[in-house]
C-alpha cells in the first residue's frame, strides 16, 4: 500500500502522477490554510484536534486498509499525527510519505520493526 499525509505532500505527488492508496490532508500547510484538494476517489471527513489521534481516525484509516479502499480522508483539525497509525497497521513494505517542515519529504517504507515501534510510541502516548 502507498499512503501520503500532507497537503504538500500529497498535491506533489499527486502532481506527479502518483495515487496514493490513503491521502490524509487538512486544507492546512505549515498552519496556513490552503486550496483544499479535490480528490477523484471517495474521500471522508474525520475529527482529529492537534497534537492527538482520534478514535474516529484510526477506525476510517484502519477501515481503508483492511478493505484496500482507495480514500481521502480530509481531517477537520490536525493531521500530523496520523501517520502513526497508518504505520502501526499497514502491511510490511507499505509506503508512507510525509512532510517534514522546512525540510521536505519523508519516505518511509515499513518494516516489522517500524510498525513495532509505532504501536510502542502510541501505547506510550497520554489518552483523553
Amino acid at each position: 500500500m502507498f499512503a501520503s499525509v500532507g497537503d504538500y505532500v500529497t498535491v506533489n505527488i499527486l502532481g506527479f502522477g502518483l495515487h496514493p492508496d490513503i491521502a490524509v490532508v487538512d486544507h492546512r500547510v505549515m498552519r496556513q490554510d490552503v486550496e483544499p484538494i479535490i480528490f477523484k476517489r471517495e474521500k471522508m471527513a474525520v475529527k482529529n484536534d492537534p497534537g492527538t489521534i482520534s478514535a474516529e481516525a484510526q477506525r476510517v484509516l484502519q477501515d481503508a486498509i483492511t478493505l484496500k479502499r482507495r480514500l481521502g480522508v480530509v481531517v477537520e483539525g490536525e493531521e500530523d499525527l496520523l501517520v502513526l497509525p497508518l504505520m502501526a497497521m499497514m502491511p510490511t513494505s507499505s509506503v508512507i510519505v510525509y512532510g517534514q517542515p522546512r525540510e521536505g519529504m519523508v519516505v518511509v517504507t515499513l518494516t516489522e520493526e517500524r510498525r513495532e515501534w509505532a504501536r510502542n510510541f502510541m501505547t506510550m502516548m497520554e489518552e483523553k
